[in-house]
């Protein structure tokens, strides 16, 4: 359980509209896992907070307990990976880490491993060159480190096996599957 009030280190996962001005966003954190938060105003042409709350980027925020949602009160970028979205292949790429890390968590269950291997994959993005096997280790080692594969074990098809541990197939899969090398 998180405290009333709590900061810490994350990757922004996803993000919706919520409202008029307002937008939930989905933060793999460094010391509570996935959280969902609001982000009060941030659609407004003068929020601060804006910039900081792209899809991908590394960040450092505090948050304090809503009645239902968590409310991000500060925020401020330590990456925002510009060399990835320059390049629409690993601009997909990255994406399809996120919308991974999205679906085989879940919300407040801690795994510091995991976001170690999440920015540690953001981080090889930039040079990698082989995207297409940057993109089978990740999903090796996220179906590993979660549980669902064993480590001795060679994975034969990762993408298949990741759709049938998350019963569905991804959406940013289907968009840059022509487009990663």
């Amino acid at each position: 359980m998180t405290p009333k009030k709590y900061s810490s280190e994350g990757i922004v996962l996803a993000r919706r509209s919520y409202g008029e001005a307002d937008r939930i966003i989905s933060i793999l954190t460094k010391d509570y896992g996935r959280v969902t938060v609001l982000a009060k105003g941030i659609r407004r042409p003068k929020s601060r907070k804006r910039g900081h709350l792209e899809v991908f980027s590394q960040i450092k925020f505090q948050a304090a307990h809503g009645k239902s949602l968590d409310i991000i009160t500060e925020v401020e970028t330590v990456d925002n990976f510009t060399h990835i979205r320059h390049d629409l292949k690993k601009t997909a790429l990255a994406y399809f880490f996120m919308e991974v890390i999205g679906r085989t968590t879940h919300e407040g269950e801690p795994h510091k491993e995991l976001y170690n291997l999440s920015l540690g994959a953001l981080n090889k993005l930039k040079t990698e060159e082989k995207q297409r096997t940057l993109k089978n280790n990740f999903i090796g080692d996220v179906l590993i480190s979660l549980g669902f594969w064993p480590k001795e074990r060679i994975l034969p098809n990762p993408e298949a096996i990741l759709e049938s541990v998350t019963e569905r197939q991804l959406s940013s899969n289907r968009v840059g599957k022509k487009l990663i090398t």
